[in-house]
């Protein structure tokens, strides 16, 4: 039986290759035929995150196969979710997905960018440019660009003292998200939080460090910043106390149970007199992992794996309150938060292993009686945890996705602290530059640099499409302005406060942010002005 899709002959030269069944009938796309479908998938999905993008975005509504549902504008979410088969449309997954890994913050802007230079990039393949000569203008074009939003970013004051600055800024990000109601309480938890974990002299922020938590019940308002490890665990047995002060912990991970024998021998029990002696074995082995526990100075043991109720009650019987099936993330958390040290035996156990808490105790949430436990005044470190509250799981995850947004932009400010202004005022500033630079030009690139400087324009239009103004009348009133008085932080008045300047009203955002969106969409049309054919692994002819 022939294991190929077809016949084998050979050409003129001796050499074998495959005959596709059917290849007559089969079509391929090569060329300029080829760039126009990968231009064309690539703006589809540009257009579906079009609509999301600034403080009056839509959100979308995702269905995933099991019937979940989830309803966010955050550009990495949605294209994450959506179902893409064209292999351009995969391309952009990965951008958005690379500035979310990077940054945080930009998802959407970077695919509706990536979107608005492809279209610029078929104008100028109709005019016959070569792809190559497109894709070397764009980027000369996009150096351009980053060389000017250098220029006109401001130094931004990072200090434990002012937070104001900072939550000028996370309040930016948050304005389009669905926690806008309540976003300067949002916005302050973002920086509280950060803060805290940041250490400002070698400008480093372990995130590993900032949990965030969600609970349904209650209103997004009840959200708090706990110094200190949440996690979703009771105290094992309901009479131990809900509240303990200047804790010892004990983390554990070896279960309250009797030794198993490791090999495949089995016990069996024969009379009341055996069966009472194992009880008592195991009454003993109970007795002496608790001693143990007790032994080392501890006062309260948290446990990853589970124990039964006779192991439950010793414990409650011998005054040692214990939380048990904790997961291994938590563990390590609360570890690095209280400085104790992970145990696998009991017979390890000594003081200097111990972690230390000020408070651990239960929170219980309306009346449902929902509880979590609070890990509170941790000497040896200073992990926090976000307790994000809302009426339902699709709020509670879109309020932790734009939570995440926000520390994300107030680390990047921690590591370098400066910022460009929103509103779209940095894209405009960059387009007028690249645009005054294509006319020094002499060489084919101007028309690169035109098209990129027209593509730099997409992010204002669509700020003002979806704020409800007219979107060529907003962009050229303040394009005339910024280009007259040379003032850089002049953008669309999304909110229509009647005022332009995004300086005066603290609309503000990570030059770190904007220079990556620009480098990754860049790179990622350059890549795909490359592509003038799409070969599965395995169509090649010859063998």
């Amino acid at each position: 039986m022939n294991a190929f899709p077809g016949s084998i002959a050979f050409d003129e030269y001796g050499r074998p290759f495959i005959i596709i069944r059917d290849e007559d009938k089969q079509k391929r796309l090569t060329g300029i035929d080829a760039l126009k479908s990968h231009i064309l998938a690539a703006q589809q999905i540009a257009a579906t995150l079009r609509t999301s993008l600034g403080p009056k975005g839509l959100d979308k509504m995702l269905v995933s196969p099991d019937g979940d549902v989830t309803v966010t504008n955050d550009g990495a979410t949605i294209l994450k979710n959506m179902d893409v088969d064209h292999e351009i449309g995969k391309l952009l997954v990965q951008l958005s997905q690379s500035q979310d890994d990077e940054i945080g913050d930009g998802t959407t802007g970077v695919v509706v960018l990536a979107g608005a230079l492809l279209e610029q990039a078929s104008a100028l393949l109709d005019r016959g440019i070569h792809p190559i000569r497109i894709a070397d203008g764009f980027e000369l074009a996009c150096q351009k660009a980053v060389e000017h939003l250098e220029f006109i970013a401001d130094l931004f004051p990072v200090s434990s003292e002012n937070l104001e600055p900072l939550i000028q800024v996370a309040m930016t990000t948050l304005g389009s998200k669905i926690v806008n109601k309540c976003h300067r309480q949002m916005a302050t938890i973002a920086v509280q939080a950060v803060l805290a974990v940041a250490n400002l002299e070698t400008r480093d922020v372990n995130f590993e460090l900032i949990k965030v938590e969600g609970k349904v019940g209650g209103r997004l308002e009840d959200t708090v910043l706990v110094k200190g490890v949440v996690i979703d665990k009771t105290m094992s047995h309901s009479q131990m106390p809900k509240e303990l002060h200047n804790v010892k912990l004990a983390i554990l991970t070896c279960p309250f149970e009797p030794p198993k024998p490791k090999t495949k021998h089995k016990l069996d029990v024969t009379s009341v007199e055996d069966y009472k002696a194992l009880r008592q074995y195991e009454q003993e082995k109970f007795t002496e992992m608790v001693n143990c526990v007790k032994k080392a100075g501890a006062t309260l043991a948290i446990c990853q794996w589970g124990f039964d109720d006779e192991a439950n009650h010793l414990l409650l019987q011998q005054q040692l309150p214990a939380v048990r099936w904790v997961g291994g993330p938590e563990i390590e958390l609360i570890a690095i938060a209280t400085g104790g040290r992970i145990v696998p035996r009991f017979e390890e156990l000594s003081p200097e292993k111990l972690g230390s808490a000020g408070i651990v105790r239960e929170l219980t949430f309306g009346t449902t009686k929902d509880r979590m436990l609070v890990i509170e005044d941790c000497l040896k470190s200073r992990a926090v945890t976000i307790l994000v509250r809302g009426g339902n799981a699709m709020l509670v995850a879109e309020a932790k996705r734009s939570l995440h947004d926000a520390l994300c932009v107030v680390r990047s400010l921690v590591q370098e602290p400066r910022v460009v202004y929103g509103g779209g005022a940095s894209e405009i500033a960059c387009s007028l530059k690249v645009a005054a630079h294509a006319d020094q030009l002499a060489s084919l690139e101007q028309y690169a640099f035109r098209a990129f400087a027209e593509a730099l324009e997409c992010i204002p239009l669509a700020l003002a499409e979806n704020s409800g103004l007219s979107a060529i009348h907003a962009l050229s009133e303040v394009k005339a302005k910024q280009a007259s008085t040379g003032n850089s932080n002049l953008g669309i008045d999304c909110m229509q406060t009647g005022n332009i300047n995004m300086k005066e009203r603290s609309v503000i955002e990570s030059l770190k942010s904007k220079r990556q969106q620009l480098i990754l969409a860049t790179q990622l049309v350059k890549m795909i002005l490359k592509i003038d054919d799409v070969r599965s692994p395995g169509e090649s002819r010859h063998m």
